[in-house]
């Protein structure tokens, strides 16, 4: 029986830690599977596979990117991504999907809004539903990230919501930040924030096509000159701001030979692999509190009595230190 026609959590270690690495897409399909399940049994398989596909992880550029929706992400992505196929990399995007309130279910198509790259052999893109995580960046992106880095992909691009505090999960997990901007908006600064600011390695104003190049060329000398107020992110980089279309695919020649720029500085110094390093010690911290929280909330006692403790504090009866207290204390500790 083909391993392909088995479950997922059926497949063998050994059949994935093969397959992945020679390219079986279909596997690293089904292992993403297993690293996105919320099975423990399947969780258990998926970190085994990991730690094997470990050495093979980490040759990639990691670049993330974001932006509120309208500012043209997707096709921004699906048109970078061609440049690169067309260079001769492997591109593997990661599309962080916003999960509906109501339904829990992934709303976007992305395949169907990177349609050029969808097509391309040498891509792939993988949706990935926020499921209510920290500004809707899921919690298995590392991982998702870790697995299609074995699988040989050079870079992989994580696409967030742009909405929240995704940006700072996104800037946790990469090498590289972008942060895209709209001209045109009425006040070209109203859209900067102190704390994007400093997290991004780039700032590219999109849609700088048609009539609106003189903005986006405006908008982009106004953001140049805001930088200049905040601290930049040390004295190898600092961060810059380029006028992009993805839809003319203006810009974007430019725009990655930053981002090889940067890598290559970064290595020089040393400050790439200290990122890294930072990087896969943050990766451990928010898994232990995933399972922390994961491990409170399967306590029988803590269960018992939770929900009449957040009432109280809810009310104001109850101070929501002494709460805490309270639950610790129901763990026994």
């Amino acid at each position: 029986m083909s391993a392909l026609s088995l479950p997922a959590h059926r497949i063998s270690v050994d059949t994935y830690v093969a397959g992945i690495p020679a390219g079986d897409r279909a596997l690293l399909a089904r292992a993403i599977t297993l690293v996105e399940s919320t099975n423990p049994e399947h969780g258990r398989l998926a970190q085994a596979v990991l730690q094997q596909l470990l050495p093979r992880t980490g040759n990639a550029i990691r670049l993330g990117i974001t932006g509120v929706p309208g500012v043209g992400k997707s096709t921004t992505i699906d048109q970078l991504g061609m440049n690169l196929v067309a260079d001769g990399k492997l591109v593997a995007v990661l599309a962080i999907d916003p999960t509906s309130k109501r339904t829990g279910g992934s709303i976007l198509g992305d395949k169907t809004r990177m349609s050029s790259l969808a097509a391309e052999k040498n891509a792939f893109i993988r949706p990935s539903p926020s499921s209510g995580t920290l500004g809707g960046v899921t919690r298995k992106t590392r991982e998702t990230m870790a697995l299609v880095e074995a699988a040989g992909f050079d870079v992989v691009i994580v696409e967030t919501v742009g909405v929240g505090q995704s940006e700072v999960a996104v800037a946790d997990m990469v090498d590289f930040f972008l942060v895209l901007l709209l001209a045109g908006g009425g006040d070209d600064l109203q859209g900067i924030k102190k704390g994007i600011i400093e997290l991004a390695d780039m700032i590219a104003i999109n849609k700088a096509d048609g009539d609106n190049i003189t903005r986006a060329e405006r908008a982009a000398n106004e953001y140049r000159g805001a930088l200049q107020i905040f601290t930049p992110h040390g004295a190898t980089w600092f961060p810059p701001v380029v006028t992009v279309s993805g839809l003319d695919n203006r810009g974007l020649k430019e725009l990655w030979s930053k981002v090889v720029d940067h890598r290559a500085k970064m290595t020089a110094t040393g400050e790439f692999a200290t990122r890294r390093q930072q990087q896969a010690v943050q990766w451990m911290r928010d898994m232990l509190e995933n399972r922390m929280m994961a491990a409170l909330k399967a306590n029988p006692q803590v269960a018992a009595e939770l929900d009449g403790i957040e009432a109280s504090v809810r009310q104001g009866t109850l101070l929501p230190t002494l709460a805490v207290d309270r639950i610790m204390g129901l763990m026994g500790l």
